[in-house]
């Protein structure tokens, strides 16, 4: 399942983009901002206590590295990995840096979803609205289909390729500890940025604080 879950939930979004078409972003930007609550509390309730644990000095400098590196990739993905994408300019070839971003974004993801199993469905969970989100982008931005399918599918090979590398790579794991910093820091930017970019000039509302709170539940209670 750990394998399976970020992969399916990134062909479900890209099916459900393509079948139903959906206009309204009110409803992605409440399940973008449980994704957002969810992945955070996994992160600092599972991952961080793990990572301290280890007694190692360097660790806060890795996670800082991890905030820094996420910030670069967003550089080149203009933020694609919490849903921050805009204009529909025809694209008449793959963006090939937003695809390297978010690929390099994704397969670090995987690495400590071999040791972390609740991980797997966090950034499942994170996938999914994503992928609605970047399918109907490229849909109105007239990408070929083709291209459209290509990107998507490699997106969804890329995290569970990370959790093969970090299980079967024996060299990776001398470095466990350093490289779970990393993300943690990855994912500490991009699931407080989805919390705050996912209403409307950055307003909070009920809904959104109903879905952030069962996000953080739900993270607890797994």
């Amino acid at each position: 399942m750990n394998y399976l879950l970020p992969l399916l939930a990134v062909i479900i979004g890209y099916i459900l983009a393509l079948v139903f078409k959906p206009k309204k972003k009110s409803n992605l930007k409440l399940l973008l901002a449980f994704s957002g609550s969810f992945l955070l509390s996994i992160t600092v309730i599972h991952l961080l206590p793990e990572v301290y644990a280890s007694h190692n000095d360097t660790i806060g400098i890795y996670i800082m590295l991890g905030i820094l590196f996420q910030i670069v990739l967003e550089f080149f993905s203009k933020g694609a990995e919490h849903g921050h994408v805009h204009g529909h300019d025809k694209m008449s070839q793959m963006p090939w840096l937003l695809f390297i971003s978010l690929c390099i974004h994704a397969f670090l993801e995987g690495f400590p979803v071999g040791h972390h199993h609740d991980l797997a469905i966090g950034i499942a969970i994170h996938h999914l609205p994503i992928a609605i989100i970047l399918t109907t982008f490229f849909v109105q931005a007239q990408l070929n289909r083709t291209a459209i399918f290509a990107f998507m599918i490699t997106f969804s090979m890329m995290t569970p390729l990370g959790t093969f590398a970090s299980n079967y790579i024996p060299e990776l794991h001398y470095y466990t500890t350093e490289i779970t910093a990393i993300v943690i820091g990855i994912l500490f930017h991009i699931s407080s940025t989805i919390i705050f970019e996912s209403s409307e000039g950055h307003k909070f509302n009920v809904a959104k604080i109903s879905m952030i709170i069962l996000g953080i539940a739900l993270a607890f209670f797994i």
